[in-house]
């Protein structure tokens, strides 16, 4: 709550908020209430979005430019390891092996002197029209499963190959993500649009139900984040 606090006063100050991702951004509407806002996406879809209320906030988007592939997890683990918080920058896009960051105009600098390195690979900063991807849409991977139910730990057991015991171990480690809280109920049933990541394997979204076996199994479709 504390974060969402530091946002409120901050808005209602005629600041801009920090970026913040759907859970905490639904947290901060029913604290607004009837207040008046406005919100800036810096895409078309996407997930991490600011609140403001007269001037849009200073958005600085930088291309990552690289000779390797990159992960999304890569550029993550990369950010965090610079002490970066996650309120600090906006969605990663990977768009034809392509690496994008929105960033807030005062990590600008700091970012600039210090992200050089993503693992062992070095790279280099591009700056770019903050609206330049104003009009991209996200694209996933879409992956089919056929599950005995609609169980998280057992859905994402099939999608990383492990077995419901491992799972509960990556919960225990607080390894898995719900709707961007910490996974702490290994049997809920998953709901269309929830989002989770599994650490090392990726970011999911379960889009929906498809159609059923003749052994009343579920084939379901998970969009994975590229």
């Amino acid at each position: 709550m504390y974060k969402i606090e530091k946002n409120y006063n901050r808005l209602t100050n005629s600041y801009s908020t920090f970026f913040l991702n759907p859970k905490e951004a639904n947290e901060l509407k029913g604290k607004l209430k009837k207040e008046k806002y406005l919100i800036y996406k810096t895409t078309l879809d996407s997930e991490k979005v600011i609140f403001y209320k007269k001037n849009e906030p200073n958005i600085c988007l930088y291309e990552i430019i690289t000779n390797n592939k990159l992960k999304h997890q890569d550029i993550l683990g990369a950010l965090f390891s610079l002490n970066v918080d996650e309120s600090m920058f906006g969605d990663i896009i990977i768009d034809n092996n392509r690496y994008y960051i929105f960033i807030l105009e005062e990590i600008e600098n700091y970012l600039i002197s210090s992200f050089n390195k993503i693992g062992r690979f070095n790279i280099s900063l591009n700056k770019l029209d903050s609206k330049y991807l104003k009009d991209y849409k996200r694209s996933y991977e879409e992956i089919e499963l056929i599950v005995s139910s609609l169980r998280i730990d057992t859905v994402i057991g099939r999608l990383i190959h492990s077995n419901r015991d491992s799972i509960k171990d990556k919960i225990k480690d607080k390894e898995i993500l719900l709707n961007y809280d910490l996974l702490k109920n290994n049997s809920y049933k998953l709901k269309e649009n929830d989002i989770f990541s599994v650490k090392r394997f990726g970011k999911y979204r379960f889009n929906r139900i498809i159609n059923s076996t003749k052994k009343d199994n579920l084939i379901i479709i998970i969009d994975k984040y590229i």
